[in-house]
């Protein structure tokens, strides 16, 4: 066991500046849903280049409110990549409906194969959902156009997108589809500790999921205590998915960072890019390009024997003090959808082989150099046991 002190995964550092926000609201008297939701909601929809931001509880949230406004209901189906996290599958179950998994498109792309959608589209179709694998984009023009075909509703799961774009295209994520989920959570780019968005530019679409987030109430807390509505009806079944002030003023004092903080994120891919080019056994997804317009949530790579990788990640951490993660596995093969679907090759490999390195804006190149040689230390080490066993 090594006395170095630990790598974590990922590290959250606040400036003093966004302490204060969240102090200030405190400070104010006005904790739920209000003047700071709406603040952040036109800067971020700012942000996006969008007509509409919605701030949420969460991305889990966001999901469902997409897919019920695309129409989801009992008995339909949504068309979901296999390596995802779990609530991109779940928020159709949460309309009736059933997630449909379809396969990634292998080690060097881990977005859903548009080829693979194609196939698993019937007539109880209603909804596809692109995740954004780690700030890549899907490809977007081959889902839309399937999309469009099939007459079903693009929806962008972008929980790891919330500055991003596709290769050529200077559109961020999330704004591609019918609606756009972002996520706020404690690990992701743009965090706040529990947080969501959806992005659309269907006045529609707004409109409806402004009024299920809060139980479907026609008035709010808000208007209500500035005396702009003496009561409320209730139109539909809702949900209590509101952000609060303290995560929304939080995310303002934030958002002002994040295209630097991003810029650090994809230098330092780059540096991990290069290092791990002589590293035998692994492979590292996507492609140089496609770094400069990502967000660059996670550093992923595969370990291409599959059986090494989870005593590879015991290695790291006990021998070097280094943390990882995988990030994710294949859905259709946990015990909630299990047998849902036939095999998805490429999905069960990533799933088995995928391993996520450190990555945040403060971690050091010394840090980095650690991770690296942790990795390759490891693999050589694994490879020399495996050819003693057999010899």
């Amino acid at each position: 066991m090594s006395d170095a002190p630990l790598i974590p995964l990922f590290d959250v550092q606040l400036e003093q500046r966004h302490i204060d926000a969240v102090a200030d609201t405190l400070r104010s008297g006005w904790l739920t849903m209000g003047p700071r939701t709406q603040e952040f909601e036109r800067v971020f929809a700012e942000h996006l280049d969008c007509k509409h931001a919605i701030a949420l509880a969460n991305c889990t949230a966001a999901l469902h409110l997409a897919y019920l406004a695309a129409g989801v209901g009992p008995g339909d189906e949504v068309v979901v990549p296999a390596i995802t996290f779990v609530a991109t599958a779940a928020a159709a179950r949460y309309c009736g409906a059933e997630p449909v998994f379809a396969d990634v498109k292998g080690a060097h792309d881990l977005g859903i194969d548009p080829e693979d959608v194609s196939r698993r589209i019937t007539d109880r179709t209603k909804a596809v959902c692109a995740v954004h694998y780690g700030g890549y984009a899907a490809d977007l023009a081959a889902l839309r156009s399937i999309c469009e075909d099939a007459g079903v509703a693009l929806i962008e799961d972008a929980a790891h997108s919330p500055s991003a774009t596709p290769l050529g295209d200077s559109r961020k994520l999330g704004t591609h589809g019918q609606s756009g989920c972002f996520s706020f959570f404690s690990n992701k780019v743009l965090s706040c500790g529990e947080g969501g968005l959806l992005a659309t530019n269907d006045d529609g679409v707004a409109d409806q999921v402004r009024s299920l987030r809060s139980h479907a109430m026609t008035t709010g807390t808000w208007d209500r205590h500035r005396g702009h509505a003496p009561g409320y009806d209730v139109v539909d079944v809702g949900y209590n998915y509101r952000m609060d002030e303290p995560r929304a003023a939080l995310l303002t004092a934030r958002l002002t960072g994040l295209e630097d903080d991003i810029a650090t994120r994809r230098r330092l891919v780059h540096r991990y890019r290069s290092m791990l080019a002589d590293v035998e056994g692994v492979t590292v997804p996507y492609e140089d390009a496609e770094v400069d317009v990502s967000s660059c949530y996670v550093m992923p790579v595969i370990v291409d024997d599959h059986e090494l990788r989870d005593p590879l990640r015991q290695l790291m951490l006990d021998e070097r003090r280094v943390q990882t993660s995988v990030l994710y596995p294949a859905l259709h093969e946990l015990s909630a959808y299990a047998g849902s679907t036939g095999e998805l090759p490429h999905s069960e490999f990533v799933g088995r082989a995928e391993l996520t390195l450190p990555l945040f804006p403060t971690l050091s190149e010394d840090d980095q150099d650690r991770v690296v040689s942790a990795l390759a230390e490891g693999m050589r080490s694994l490879e020399r046991a495996g050819s003693a066993s057999r010899g």
